[in-house]
């Protein structure tokens, strides 16, 4: 866009695939290099004389390079990499493509037909991004378990879940122990050890369901 903002995507029809990454807010690869290269710079409290000492590369250069006024090789990159203790990917970071947010209005979302899924449960997918500089996958979920559910089996999966109740009580097991859960409660696990609802109340249980996982899970 002309004025350089954006605008979160709208996503109506959402799917299982991750939503396409938009372009990095960085105007070009020199500036994105330069902007990490002053960041660490600063963090270690270093001045550009003293990255100038440490490196051989003129003052007058290194301020050209964090202002983005110029193309660095990759030979000074992984000098200044060498002098800083960076990995030379750290150059790179800002100009990784950033996605948009994902907006899923009320009642939309995929529903999901996990395996094992039993009569009575509703899981609808709510979102689903990665974060390329953290390396993580989340994907929430909403999940809704009627009074007539049957028994939910245990389910083992990497990375971390979270729960947060939104309406309604139920016995939810982690491994060998057992939580009393009622609206308003949270709770936050290892995935990989056995898990899922075990009973529900006379009535509806609606909660939510984040889960976070390495992007190579």
């Amino acid at each position: 866009m002309s004025d350089g903002k954006t605008t979160p995507a709208v996503v109506s029809n959402l799917t299982q695939n991750p939503p396409r990454a938009s372009d990095g807010s960085e105007k070009s690869l020199e500036v994105a290099i330069g902007r990490e290269l002053r960041a660490f710079r600063r963090r270690q409290e270093v001045t550009v004389a003293e990255l100038a000492s440490r490196t051989g590369l003129s003052i007058g250069m290194l301020s050209k390079i964090e202002n983005g006024n110029t193309s660095p090789s990759l030979k000074t990159l992984q000098t200044l990499a060498t002098a800083l203790s960076l990995p030379i990917s750290t150059f790179f970071r800002g100009f990784e493509a950033h996605q948009a947010p994902v907006h899923t209005k009320s009642g939309e979302g995929i529903a999901i037909e996990e395996a094992g899924s039993q009569a009575g449960h509703q899981t609808r997918l709510l979102g689903y991004i990665s974060a390329p500089s953290s390396g993580i996958i989340a994907k929430p979920y909403l999940v809704t378990l009627r009074a007539e559910a049957d028994i939910f089996p245990a389910l083992q999966h990497g990375g971390t879940e979270t729960i947060y109740i939104l309406e309604g009580e139920m016995d939810y097991r982690h491994g060998d122990t057992l939580f009393r859960l009622t609206a308003g409660d949270s709770l936050q696990f290892d995935a990989n050890r056995p898990h899922g609802p075990k009973a529900t109340e006379d009535r509806t249980v609606r909660y939510l369901s984040i889960i976070s996982v390495p992007q190579h899970i």
